[in-house]
């Protein structure tokens, strides 16, 4: 059995409560300690002076495309996009077509992503049939099938009688349900956030309020269902404020903030470059300060990319006409150092729990630590390494990313998965 000794890098482990210059140990496919072990004998050393060894990354909202739009990425490109990225398991979104909404489609991505022999992927099942928000899916069918969570995502549950039909079934099973909080009567033809920016362009508008009433209702009905709730890509300062009262309260609520929701604003639409659309659209300077603040007090205690690749001739159609999301996979890293650790928002520490346990945590998912005994799940992150995003350098399939020309520092340098050393940089 192979003995990889990983030596003299900072080990942070937020779940162990670790952080110090030291040795980590994986023997097999298993963690074996941390520190000296003078009964292991190394057949692989690694050095990771000057750089962080932590939990391997989760990101619990990345949408895979397979099956039926693989033009934009596949489950194959999006795991190695992963890796590339330093991210060893995602969660993936049930918006394909047809809509992950039954057993056997879970089992299909099981399959997919251990064929692509890439990043870990769990699925995420359809909360309805197709996505349409009539009828239920089979979700204990899904459980069977591997699904660890619930959602519509891409779009909201209009039925707040489904949504609640929904909290109680997924309790029964202690799965959480993912929300894409939209008011569509409220958010119909808008392509950015309604404000100064869009008045100025001419654009229609997404107002704040058609997030943050939806999140109201689905806190009102976790509270109401015992359900555990978990809110996607939060983009407002009133629903990081409703997601905090809620915890006040007991309310078994979680919430997400994404890289491009706490960097970029709406007056980055100035140019119509698609590349900043998204839904929910990208809000003010007001906004992504109430979502640093959300995050350094644990309101918000994950951060995911909602990955959301698109073929370049999708994007590049008029702003009304191109689909809304950008990649972030391979952007995670750099994007949160600049805006969470440079500024001195976040540590390490409270940065790498929101990637890691925390996201872990909510999914129920046996991932995210380097407890002895643990699936050998490793990130390796060169903490100061300074580089140019270059899309044109991706793994993923697609471009969309408006992070292109940044100079950034921080970068994965290598990815262990059960043991086995799957990416490795050489910078």
């Amino acid at each position: 059995m192979n003995t990889l000794r990983i030596s003299n890098g900072r080990v942070i482990d937020p779940s162990q409560g670790i952080d110090q210059v030291t040795d980590l140990w994986v023997k097999g496919e298993h963690m074996a300690g941390i520190g000296p072990q003078p009964h292991l004998q190394a057949t692989r050393v690694l050095d990771a002076t000057g750089k962080i060894v932590c939990p391997g990354v989760i990101d619990m909202h990345v949408h895979l495309r397979e099956p039926g739009r693989e033009e934009d990425e596949t489950i194959a490109t999006g795991t190695a996009a992963a890796l590339a990225g330093g991210v060893t398991s995602v969660a993936c979104m049930p918006n394909t077509e047809p809509a992950l909404d039954s057993q056997a489609a879970a089992e299909f991505v099981y399959l997919q992503a251990e064929r692509a022999g890439n990043a870990n992927v769990f699925p995420i099942g359809a909360i309805t049939k197709g996505r349409q928000g009539a009828e239920l899916a089979e979700i204990g069918g899904l459980v069977e099938g591997g699904a660890v969570g619930f959602t519509d995502d891409g779009s909201p549950v209009t039925s707040a009688e489904i949504m609640r039909r929904a909290l109680e079934y997924c309790r029964m099973f202690d799965k959480p349900v993912l929300v894409h909080a939209e008011d569509l009567e409220l958010t119909k033809g808008g392509v950015m956030h309604e404000g100064v920016e869009s008045m100025r362009l001419g654009l229609r508008g997404m107002p704040a309020a058609g997030e943050e009433v939806m999140i109201h209702r689905d806190i009102e009905l976790a509270e109401l269902t015992g359900g555990r709730l978990h809110i996607l890509h939060v983009s407002t300062a009133g629903g990081v404020d409703l997601i905090r009262r809620g915890k006040a309260r007991g309310v078994r609520v979680s919430g997400e903030a994404t890289p491009h929701h706490f960097t970029l604003t709406d007056k980055c639409l100035r140019g119509f470059d698609s590349n900043f659309k998204m839904s929910p659209p990208l809000r003010t300077q007001a906004d992504i300060d109430a979502i640093i603040a959300g995050l350094k007090d644990g309101t918000l205690e994950v951060i995911a990319t909602d990955h959301a690749p698109h073929a370049p001739e999708k994007k590049m159609r008029e702003l009304d006409q191109a689909p809304n999301g950008i990649i972030g996979l391979e952007t995670l890293v750099p994007i949160c150092v600049l805006a969470l650790i440079e500024p001195g928002h976040l540590t390490w520490p409270q940065l790498i729990a929101k990637l890691t346990i925390n996201p872990a945590r909510v999914l129920g998912i046996d991932r995210g630590t380097l407890k002895t005994g643990a699936d050998a799940d490793i990130t390796i992150i060169h903490p100061k390494v300074e580089w140019t995003i270059d899309p044109e350098q991706f793994q993923s399939k697609s471009r969309n990313c408006p992070f292109a020309g940044w100079k950034v520092r921080g970068r994965a340098h290598a990815v262990i998965l059960g043991g086995e050393v799957k990416f490795e940089r050489k910078d």
